[in-house]
């Protein structure tokens, strides 16, 4: 018994020598892989207890084992042997089929423990989206190269293989579901549903909505005013909220927007304050304001929250399930409410990938930091961001100007980071060209 047991885990470790070596482009062929189809099943055992491993890291070793992300994960198992019967097909060698398999599949434990080190990398580098896309092109090679590294280069044989296990990463990467076998703990609010399970706080959510969007009044004719709508979607922490009410109270009592004015902010303790930010109540609060509005008003939009490299920005309101805001679906609804003139700030990471799709001759776009950038301050506890402080509290308090503002905000946060040795946020500012003049005589 113990002679075939070591048989095969001797195997194993040879085809996982073999994935690494495949990995790294170094000196292959394709004897080094062992075949048998236990060998194929225990290479698929070990990959998924590394699969559950780096999940456990990704979730700080703490979280809720979730079982439903399992069968997500073995519908990849089927998914590889169907390319290898396509690679084995052009390559009219049918037995070749669980050579390729076993190919394909020995470097994903080592792909897996090098993407545990990727948001570090990202993070000391500054260069998330070229990383992540190096990374996407890695493991496409390295998948490419089994196909040449046990099937040889023949033409077109070759190119039918590559097209196949192309179509494998494609699918697996964008067809099938994105989960985690490790779910990050919930906090004690989530668990308790944030207040929203109260029957009284959940129909007053409805109330307040209602009340908010028929305060807005009309506004006057013939004048340029200002209107302000903010929007905090992210209830897991109390900055957004607190940053929210100073910048509402700002904009009321310092550019005159009572009246003229609704925010919309997620919260754990503010639910009977203000209605939630969900996307569906930001487009009624748009297509409200825009109502209200004449051709000269100018649209102040505030957006504040948690943003990641894809540009969306986090939504949570335990125990419902929130959409995250995107840029194209916020330059939607500007365009479908026919707001004008307006200037859209986001205070976010990442918040910069918001400008490109909002960007033009009546728009300024002001965002915390640049596509590819992390801002800072959004700890809990604190009052403001960093880059919400230094504009809202500080540079507004000085002028009426938003883009001057910008520019000794930016300057700010530039100085915040450098003494403590942050890697630069790099906040962004767009000045449409029409809306640059319009400014101007509204300004100082």
């Amino acid at each position: 018994m113990t002679g075939p047991v070591l048989f095969h885990l001797d195997s194993l470790l040879k085809n996982l020598a073999a994935g690494v070596r495949l990995a790294l482009f170094l000196p292959l062929q394709a004897h080094a892989f062992r075949a048998a189809a236990l060998d194929y099943a225990l290479l698929m055992l070990f990959n998924f207890a590394v699969w559950v491993g780096a999940a456990w890291v990704r979730a700080g070793f703490r979280g809720d084992f979730d079982p439903t992300s399992i069968p997500v994960y073995l519908s990849t198992i089927p998914l590889v042997l169907a390319a290898a019967l396509l690679v084995a097909l052009a390559y009219r060698t049918p037995a070749s089929l669980l050579l390729v398999a076993t190919a394909l599949s020995a470097s994903d434990a080592f792909v897996e423990l090098f993407g545990l080190l990727l948001p570090a990398i990202a993070a000391a580098t500054g260069l998330v989206r070229a990383l992540y896309i190096a990374f996407f092109a890695w493991i496409w090679l390295v998948s490419v190269r089994a196909v040449a590294v046990c099937c040889g280069l023949r033409r077109p044989q070759f190119y039918q293989g590559a097209l196949a296990v192309s179509a494998m990463i494609a699918v697996a990467f964008f067809v099938f579901p994105k989960t985690d076998v490790w779910q990050p703990a919930r906090t004690d609010e989530e668990e308790a549903g944030v207040g929203l399970t109260d029957e009284r706080v959940f129909h007053l959510q409805g109330e307040l909505i209602e009340r908010a969007l028929a305060a807005i009044k009309p506004g006057r004719r013939g004048e340029q005013e200002l209107y302000f709508v903010g929007f905090a979607p992210d209830a897991s922490q109390d900055v957004f909220v607190r940053e929210m009410r100073f910048v509402k109270r700002l904009f009321d009592e310092r550019f005159g927007t009572a009246g003229r004015s609704i925010a919309l902010a997620s919260s754990s303790d503010a639910l009977e304050e203000f209605p939630i930010a969900s996307v569906t109540n930001l487009s009624r609060a748009l297509t409200r304001v825009a109502e209200a509005m004449n051709e000269e008003d100018v649209l102040f939009l505030y957006l504040s929250a948690h943003g990641d490299r894809m540009h969306r920005l986090s939504a949570s309101q335990p125990p419902l399930e929130l959409t995250p805001l995107t840029p194209t679906a916020l330059a939607r609804m500007l365009q479908d409410a026919g707001i004008k003139w307006r200037v859209v700030l986001v205070s976010a990471c990442y918040s910069g990938g918001f400008i490109e799709p909002l960007r033009d001759d009546n728009s300024v776009v002001i965002t915390a930091a640049a596509p590819d950038r992390t801002s800072f301050g959004c700890e809990a506890g604190r009052d403001f961001t960093y880059f919400g402080q230094a504009y809202f509290r500080d540079a507004l308090a000085q002028t009426h100007s938003f883009l001057k503002a910008f520019e000794a905000a930016k300057a700010i946060v530039g100085k915040l980071e450098a003494e403590e040795r942050l890697t630069p946020s790099l906040p962004q500012m767009w000045v449409g060209r029409a809306i640059g003049e319009r400014l101007k005589h509204s300004a100082d």
